[in-house]
């Protein structure tokens, strides 16, 4: 059986998010240490931080909420693809994907510490041509290595309403580093946030085959 591979990033106190966004706080509540019955852990995060989904109502107004998202989504066959330029391109998204296809766009973010404290304005992200692509060849999920498939000095809107208007689901802030082009299994569930525009994530991929294998 081959193992399991935890795409996603640790939640912690400090890490890098979105300009504006305030840093995530978790703290203890409740401990034994202050003389407690139990350890009780309190959050307080924006639902887009860190390994996260994106739904329709993020950007579209009347949207449905995170909630609505249909596991088979998230469940399934998925497609790693390496990208090497500035930006996911048309030529980079794959000609033979079929509807309800599932792709994971490793780029050069995964190289970096993405998540440290440092937010880099020059990330890899998703251009328009390559959305519009994956919307007309009916994909289910796109992925990629960074916090929002909109490039930072680019209009948020546009890329996220071509994918999320076609149905596409939006998965970011994946951590890509050493895995490596293909096919895999992804097991990726958001929390069940009633209404709510996003949450955070697990993503978790296997193997179809073993390594050089045919």
């Amino acid at each position: 059986m081959i193992g399991w591979i935890d795409i996603s990033t640790p939640l912690r106190a400090g890490m890098t998010v979105w300009p504006g966004d305030e840093p995530p706080q978790i703290a203890l509540a409740q401990s034994f240490a202050s003389g407690d019955p139990y350890n009780l852990t309190r959050l307080a995060m924006s639902a887009h931080t860190g390994t996260h989904l994106d739904a329709p109502r993020h950007f579209l107004p009347g949207g449905t909420g995170i909630d609505a998202m249909p596991p088979e989504a998230m469940i399934g066959p998925a497609r790693v693809v390496r990208v090497e330029g500035g930006a996911v391109r048309a030529a980079d998204v794959p000609d033979d994907l079929v509807p309800g296809a599932r792709i994971l766009f490793r780029t050069r973010n995964s190289e970096r510490e993405l998540f440290a404290g440092t937010f880099f304005e020059d990330y890899v992200f998703l251009a328009r041509e390559a959305a519009e692509k994956l919307a007309r060849a009916g994909a289910l999920l796109a992925g990629i290595d960074a916090l929002s498939v909109s490039g930072f000095h680019e209009d948020p809107a546009e890329t996220h309403r071509v994918l999320l208007g076609a149905g596409v689901w939006i998965l970011e802030g994946l951590c890509l580093r050493g895995v490596e082009p293909g096919e895999y299994e992804l097991l990726c569930l958001p929390l069940r946030i009633e209404g709510a525009d996003g949450a955070p994530a697990r993503a978790l991929i296997r193997p179809l085959r073993r390594p050089g294998a045919s």
